[in-house]
């Protein structure tokens, strides 16, 4: 079988890291220790199964004395640079776990919905480029297309639903569609607002388990993201989200509360009688 055009680039930049690696007479663990990353990350770049983000290639280049090279290797991408890697890893992955405390996760996001939030973030950016993120994020979930790989969970905090982004309309749409996708493809859970403190509410989290490689943790905060995957960080982040999940709301009655909720806004549209 043919390697898909995004493995063999990611076997490509493995193959160059090595070769410069070992010309430098250097081990996986003593560069990682020089690029400030890990030996097994180091490993999984040289296999083909990742690829760094751009902050990480920077650190690489540095490392090696390379000019820029692994910088310039990274495949184009309309992404930002802290999320360049997850975007790498999501169709790699077998499990996607998602909790987010505010929005809706990327990979479940309407066009509509999408566009609202690109068009409130800093610095500002013309239409053309807010279309042209939009048309990035919505493709990132063509991962769902297949019936059974990955598998999606996705944990919702009340305050997700609440938050009317991009108006009325545009988020009776978006809950809609993640009732959709619950019903047909991936699990939902809801934790109501009546739980109070869970394990999860200081950070939004994404869990991915792979085939062939240990399982990351993503978290995100304004500007900045980071993949963790030291195993004691991982194994604490997994715990947590099983604690949360057990606070949370069934499948089932998480799909009854966005649906009532969609109705609300869709309530909210009509005009009043008089």
């Amino acid at each position: 079988m043919a390697l898909s055009e995004k493995q063999a680039k990611r076997n490509a930049y493995g193959e160059e890291l090595r070769e410069r690696r070992e010309r430098a007479g250097l081990t996986q663990a003593q560069l990682g220790k020089l690029a400030v990353l890990s030996r097994s990350h180091i490993a999984h770049i040289e296999a083909g199964r990742r690829l760094p983000s751009r902050e990480d290639a920077e650190r690489l280049d540095q490392a090696l004395n390379t000019g820029g090279v692994f910088v310039r290797f990274l495949p184009d991408a309309n992404l930002a640079a802290f999320f360049e890697e997850v975007a790498e890893l999501e169709p790699q992955a077998v499990m996607i776990r998602e909790y987010q405390n505010s929005l809706v996760p990327g990979l479940l996001q309407t066009e509509e919905y999408a566009r609202a939030v690109f068009a409130r973030g800093f610095p500002r950016v013309s239409d053309e480029k807010c279309a042209e993120n939009v048309r990035t994020r919505l493709g990132r979930a063509k991962i769902l297309e297949d019936s059974l790989t990955p598998e999606v969970w996705a944990l919702l905090d009340e305050a997700v639903l609440r938050r009317p982004v991009g108006g009325y309309r545009a988020m009776a749409e978006q809950l809609r569609h993640i009732v959709h996708l619950g019903e047909h493809r991936i699990r939902v859970h809801v934790l109501p607002f009546s739980v109070g403190a869970h394990a999860l509410m200081e950070s939004g989290v994404t869990l991915m388990r792979f085939a062939d490689m240990a399982p990351l943790a993503y978290v995100e905060g304004l500007n900045t993201g980071t993949v963790l995957d030291s195993p004691a960080v991982v194994e604490q982040s997994l715990v947590s989200y099983d604690l949360a999940l057990g606070d949370a709301l069934s499948h089932q009655e998480s799909l009854a509360l966005i649906r009532a909720v969609a109705e609300e806004y869709e309530d909210a549209q009509r005009p009043a009688h008089p």
